[in-house]
């Protein structure tokens, strides 16, 4: 199997962008009230807008990196489950937030990663509803575009590249919308929090990336695909995320069906100390 190094991947980002872009078009033309909302198995809602964005983005990889393993939400939802075999592949959760979305907010977004020896290295994330992009590379830069979806990259009214902050005295704390359960509000509860606010999707990652926020635990089960992309991106700014007790997350393992037990996400490394039991 076909290993790509962040090197590589730093050739592919403006590439993995426009497919983005592209993917964000495609849900921004299904009106919400066209949908179609409906529960999968595991209980999560799936609509049109989420199967248009996947159809985009695995016709875009196929074409950019023919080969390589596409793990997607709505593909793996249905048992379509490529064979990894150690080598790289993407992670792809083509409508984060689907419960935002149906909504009607504007905090869903659109992930892409892309996973080397178990690791994300290269991430990019679309808000379709804010027109902006993030996107990064471990070892490299992580920027935030603004775009008029379907753009490419290169069209990018704004760009700027993105650091993390250093920790406050007091924290800036982003929780999920929908997933704030009793372990991670114990954890926060060790934290100095100075403020805490509540968001949908991976756009949480890319506020500790820009210095918006210092950290984001999440002490429940996700899966890989809603988290991948955002710590990649994340990684670039400067900034680290660990399994709850400091272990490495690890990404690609079929056999738990692609779940993380928990994580948490930090701008400044040493924040990640303070509230450990």
């Amino acid at each position: 199997m076909q290993t790509i190094s962040p090197q590589q991947a730093e050739k592919l980002i403006d590439a993995l962008s426009d497919i983005t872009s592209r993917a964000s078009a495609a849900i921004l033309a299904i009106p919400l009230s066209q949908a179609q909302q409906r529960t999968k198995v595991d209980m999560s809602p799936v609509t049109a807008a989420d199967e248009a964005a996947e159809a985009v983005i695995l016709e875009g990889l196929g074409r950019l990196c023919p080969g390589v393993p596409v793990v997607a939400e709505e593909s793996v939802s249905q048992g379509r489950v490529p064979d990894l075999n150690g080598g790289s592949f993407f992670l792809v959760d083509p409508l984060d937030g689907t419960k935002e979305f149906v909504a009607g907010r504007d905090e869903y977004s659109v992930n892409i990663a892309l996973i080397s020896s178990g690791t994300p290295i290269a991430g990019v994330i679309a808000a379709p509803g804010r027109g902006v992009l993030w996107r990064g590379v471990t070892g490299g830069t992580a920027e935030r575009l603004r775009l008029a979806f379907p753009a490419p990259a290169a069209e990018a009214a704004e760009r700027s590249t993105i650091h993390v902050r250093s920790a406050p005295a007091r924290l800036r704390v982003a929780t999920s919308r929908s997933h704030l359960d009793g372990s991670t509000q114990a954890y926060l509860a060790r934290l100095p929090v100075g403020e805490q606010y509540m968001c949908g999707s991976s756009v949480k990652f890319c506020h500790l990336a820009e210095g918006a926020a210092d950290i984001y635990p999440r002490l429940s089960p996700t899966c890989e695909w809603d988290i991948a992309a955002g710590i990649a991106i994340l990684t670039a700014a400067g900034g680290r995320a660990q399994e709850p007790a400091g272990g490495e997350l690890r990404f690609g393992n079929r056999d738990a069906r692609f779940l993380v037990p928990g994580f948490i996400a930090a701008g400044d490394a040493a924040t990640l100390k303070i509230g450990r039991a």
